[in-house]
């Protein structure tokens, strides 16, 4: 068996490759990162470091590495004959790796099964995005209907917390000994790829929404109060009580969305919060506030991290989540000039009106329940920067 998997990064190798690795999948990395190909290509094993309270290390072995940028053609002729086609590159890369698995697909044997594609990206809905991405490359109607024949596109959601690396970890990864893998096994019809590592599920929808508004909802939480605190890691800001008490909160109110909209049982999402909270203070995970912070803008989209759960609590549970308002306020003052999208977030507050920017960057509209809350948070934010100026 083969998987191609696009991403080789700490993600790719730390949790999916490692995952489809002890699974029995030949895994071929797929990256435009010349220099980290290059190492994989010329290592024979890499090793992967669990740390929690029940640490171990595993090594991968059996594996390949082609460069997607100067190796194409290479890489579709993987595709034409693998089995399995993962990806964690980031939801905003999957428009540029659609084409080559475009490529992929066209070349496969007529008699071949169908390829397994899954987009295993911190965003709901990704392998219906790379597929719309795939889709929408090909020149008509034939084309998609051949396509669309040769493969399965399968929604996941996946769950493993994966630091910054140190700087002389070379391809090892270190990573939590938590982790899931939850993929939606209706597209496959009864014929679902063989990865014991994967939770099979009916209905996906829940389990990425209690991922997303709960995982990273937390983390993002932590991150930009402990930012606001002085905190320099994760596992430090959570030790912080009012961080602590910020993400309870926020968590309560993503929880009580949940059940309102899902009907997940209420006594399973406290004892999830009180999981995902303890992840966090894992003191063997030295992961930086700066870096889980980072990209502000793209967490405060209107499908992501805060207001995705807030206009659901506003619109199933009614009333204001204040929380989550809160959370969205540390956001707006996370200060890190290395982060080019906390730069631009701070030119918005010092140039644009609050309502465009709930409108343009949240995407909430006049009219909505969160809009003026939010109006008022941004204009919060912005006092606040202008007396810091005076």
């Amino acid at each position: 068996m083969k998987a191609v998997h696009f991403g080789a990064g700490n993600i790719g190798r730390g949790f999916v490759g490692l995952l489809l690795h002890e699974a029995g999948y030949e895994v071929v990395f797929a990256d435009v990162n010349a220099e980290l190909i290059d190492a994989l290509a010329a290592a024979d094993s890499y090793r992967v470091h669990l740390v929690g309270e029940d640490s171990e290390t595993k090594t991968v072995t059996g594996f390949r590495a082609i460069n997607s940028a100067t190796e194409e053609d290479a890489l579709v002729a993987e595709i034409a004959s693998a089995d399995v086609v993962t990806t964690a590159v980031g939801p905003r890369i999957l428009r540029f790796v659609a084409p080559v698995i475009a490529r992929g697909l066209a070349a496969r044997a007529d008699d071949a099964p169908r390829l397994a594609v899954m987009a295993c990206e911190n965003a709901i809905g990704a392998s219906d995005l790379l597929a719309a991405e795939l889709m929408d490359g090909l020149p008509d109607d034939d084309a998609r209907e051949r396509l669309a024949a040769r493969a399965v596109f399968a929604n996941t959601a996946v769950d493993r917390i994966v630091p910054a690396q140190a700087a002389d970890a070379g391809i090892d990864v270190t990573v939590e000994t938590f982790y899931e893998w939850v993929v939606d096994r209706s597209p496959f019809g009864g014929h679902a790829p063989e990865i014991p590592g994967a939770h099979f599920v009916d209905s996906l929808g829940p389990y990425i929404e209690r991922k997303l508004f709960t995982v990273n909802t937390g983390h993002a939480t932590v991150a930009y109060t402990g930012f606001l605190e002085g905190a320099t890691t994760i596992s430090e800001a959570i030790a912080i009580p009012a961080v602590r008490e910020a993400a309870e909160a926020a968590l309560r109110e993503t929880s009580a969305a949940l059940t309102a909209k899902h009907g997940l049982p209420e006594e399973e999402l406290a004892a999830y919060r009180v999981k995902i909270l303890g992840r966090f203070a894992n003191p063997y995970l030295v992961d930086e506030v700066t870096r889980v912070g980072r990209e502000p803008i793209r967490k405060l989209g209107r499908n992501d991290r805060f207001i995705g759960p807030a206009s659901d609590y506003a619109e199933h549970v009614g009333g204001i989540p204040a929380a989550l308002i809160a959370a969205v306020g540390a956001a707006l003052r996370f200060d890190v000039p290395e982060d080019t999208q906390s730069v631009e977030l701070l030119k918005l507050l010092d140039e644009a009106e609050p309502a465009a920017i709930v409108e343009e960057v949240m995407g909430v509209e006049p009219g909505e329940p969160l809009h003026d809350p939010l109006v008022e948070t941004v204009a919060s934010a912005q006092r606040e920067r202008l007396d810091a100026a005076l």
